[in-house]
């Protein structure tokens, strides 16, 4: 599986333990955070948490482009299990 098909899936498929909202790193080591996101096909429409410096809400992007997407609410094991991910976190 692709890193695009990868990351299309987890938009696509977002847990349920998490809140549609974070942080996006792109492939020119951009990070956008978000607070809403739909999905299109091949395009992810993330809406900013807050307008960029030209005035920008909405940020349209390919699939292809994202590197990594960071959490910024605190979450349990479980919802990552929940999500397929094997292993365990640290207890503290």
């Amino acid at each position: 599986m692709t890193s695009q098909n990868t990351w299309k899936a987890t938009f696509t498929n977002w847990p349920a333990g998490i809140p549609r909202r974070g942080i996006l790193v792109n492939s020119l080591n951009e990070s956008t955070p978000f607070k809403a996101f739909m999905v299109k096909e091949d395009t992810l429409l993330l809406e900013r948490t807050n307008p960029d410096s030209l005035g920008a809400r909405f940020v349209l992007l390919g699939f292809d482009t994202i590197n990594a997407v960071k959490f910024i609410d605190p979450l349990k094991e479980s919802v990552f299990t929940g999500a397929g991910f094997v292993g365990k976190l640290s207890q503290q």
